[in-house]
């Protein structure tokens, strides 16, 4: 059974940062795409990142590119996103997602709420 359970959420101020985790159980990290959501308020989940399986090349969101960094420890079975230079605009529920084909993220973590205050 696959879990996926994140951490490190919390409140900040703007300028602030913070570090997510996400500890996987039941697959291994490193031959799944991992991928960073969010969903503000009234709003649809976006996407924010993800790590490619096969090369661990990164991707990110426009709004991110530049302040977040998503990395991942093999030895942990963890995937973490780095936030630097946090705006109020950031404030949602964090979730982790992992897929094993291109086609749809098959597992999802409860998520973790980040606020960010002006």
């Amino acid at each position: 059974q696959v879990h996926l359970v994140e951490s490190g959420g919390g409140a900040v101020q703007a300028g602030g940062s913070l570090r997510l985790s996400c500890v996987a159980s039941g697959l291994t990290v490193s031959t799944y795409g991992m991928a960073w959501f969010r969903q503000a308020p009234g709003k649809d989940r976006e996407f924010v990142s993800r790590i490619s399986a096969s090369t661990g090349s990164t991707y990110y969101a426009d709004s991110v590119k530049g302040r977040f960094t998503m990395s991942r420890d093999d030895a942990k079975n963890t995937v973490y996103l780095q936030m630097n230079s946090l705006k109020s605009e950031d404030t949602a529920v964090y979730y982790c997602a992992a897929r094993s084909t291109a086609f749809r993220w098959d597992y999802w973590g409860q998520g973790t709420q980040v606020t960010v205050s002006s």
